[in-house]
Order: C-alpha cells, then structure tokens, then sequence
C-alpha cells in the first residue's frame, strides 16, 4: 500500500504544471533564450504564437532584423532583434492569417528589456514574425509614437533567461536593420 501512495504521489506531481504560464525555448546557434509567455494578458497572440511553437513552424528559422544602440536616437533605447519564418519558409508566412491586435494598453504589459512582442505592419497583419526588446523600447507601447497608428505592437511574453544570449546576437555584424548573416533558430519548444 505504502508503494502505491509513492506511486501515485510522484505521479501527480509530475502531472502538475511546472509553471504558471508555459514558458518556451528559442534554440539558436548562439544559445538558447527562454521565454514566460502570457496567455491571461495577450490570449490571441499568445495562444496563436504557442500553436505554431506546437506545430513545429519555428524550427530552422531565424534572427534576420537588428536594430542597435547606435542607429537609435533615445540613448536609452538600446534596440531589438526580429526573428520568424520570414526568410526561412515565406511561403507558409503568406497564408497564416492576422491576429487580432492586442494592445499593451489591453494587456497592460509594455516594450521593456526582454519583452517579446509580434513584428506587424497593420493592426491585426501580425503572424509568426516577433522580436525581443533591449533596453527601454515603451515608443512600441499604444498610446506612442513608435508606430504610424499609435496602437502599438502586441507584446504576449519575456525572456526569463538569456539576455545575455539576446545581446550577443544584436551585437553580430550587421548592415542596416539587416544581420550580414542570420542567426539560426534551431527551434522552439515549450517545456
């Protein structure tokens, strides 16, 4: 009887979720970044970047876009690094439908160090393309002027571990907002 409650003890535990929000792995060449992200502020995004990590979209893709300190004119914005399917696999980007936009005035979060946000052009044409800030970037926050609209970007999430992985691939070579070489994603996962 004694074995049994073990058993079933390890068991439920096991079964219990290891964290509060999922939390994912973004596997690159220059090490891994992992990410808390928050489906109770961004239910959309959040739901709909979780289910292309589920479906394997991510794996092989890459860190194409940079901005850096320098090009930036408020000192205490120090930049971001774009990553996606962009150049990986444009053909599957093309047919993935909009999210619906989602506010950091509605999810209350805002574009600080680390926070991972979806990459748009117009409200609701957000997909797979996303990027992780560094440094102050609330510009990119509703109410702002980081955007033509002023709605922002949709930030779902942040680094929890990695920044320092974050920061070495902003600091590739670079031309322009373009890495010389992108920075492979092996893949994301949840774990």
């Amino acid at each position: 009887m004694k074995n049994i409650l073990v058993l079933l003890t390890l068991v439920f535990f096991s079964c219990r979720e290891k964290y509060a929000n999922p939390h994912v792995m973004i596997e690159t060449e220059k090490g891994d970044i992992e990410v808390e992200v928050y489906p109770g502020k961004a239910p959309a995004t959040a739901t709909r970047f979780l289910s292309y990590v589920d479906s394997g979209y991510y794996a092989n893709s890459s860190f194409y876009r940079v901005l850096k300190a320098d090009e930036l004119p408020n000192p205490n914005n120090t930049g971001l690094i774009q990553g996606g399917i962009w150049e990986s696999n444009p053909q599957l980007k093309v047919k993935l439908p909009g999210i619906p936009h989602e506010s950091t005035r509605q999810s209350g979060l805002t574009h600080q160090t680390g926070t991972i946000s979806m990459a748009r052009l117009e409200p609701g044409t957000a997909s797979s393309e996303f990027f992780i800030c560094i440094g102050d970037q609330s510009m990119l926050d509703a109410g702002r002027k980081g955007t033509e609209d002023g709605l922002g970007f949709a930030a779902f999430g942040k680094v929890v571990k990695g920044m320092p992985i974050v920061r070495k691939i902003q600091e590739e070579r670079s031309h322009g907002d373009k890495f010389d070489n992108s920075i492979r994603i092996k893949a994301i996962r949840r774990l």
